[in-house]
């Protein structure tokens, strides 16, 4: 969505993503910094699914090329992940055991999705868990 200013946006899981071909740093840039500093705070967490580098292009009026090439970038930099036909999402972030909790936590989320589970019954159940003596 380009508004009359010229300013492209998209949203990604919730959380805006704009992006300026006025201004001085190149529209890759822009996307690929927004992207990071989201995963930095937080608002996009390990296993949220970016968009199809497609589609993403279409909402922001950027060639695929260039959503491309931003995602090669977050993968290389550890940022993302890509999986083939799985598409692209956002990769495990820090070191040791919150790493290690947020690839269970990656591997049981696509897990559930697969088995048709809703996120209430996911989340009820991994409560469950922590619960559980």
């Amino acid at each position: 969505m380009r508004d009359a200013a010229g300013v492209r946006r998209a949203s990604i899981a919730g959380v805006s993503i704009e992006v300026d071909a006025r201004l001085p740093a190149p529209v890759s840039e822009q996307l690929r910094v927004q992207i990071i500093t989201a995963v930095q705070r937080g608002d996009l967490v390990a296993g949220t699914r970016l968009p199809a580098v497609r589609r993403l292009a279409e909402e922001l009026s950027l060639a695929a090329n260039t959503v491309a090439k931003v995602y090669r970038e977050l993968e290389r930099d550890e940022f993302v992940t890509t999986e083939g036909r799985n598409g692209t999402s956002i990769a495990p972030q820090g070191t040791g055991p919150a790493r290690q909790a947020q690839l269970a936590a990656a591997a049981y989320a696509s897990r559930a999705r697969e088995l048709g589970l809703s996120e209430q019954d996911a989340l009820a159940i991994v409560a469950a868990a922590l619960s559980a003596p």
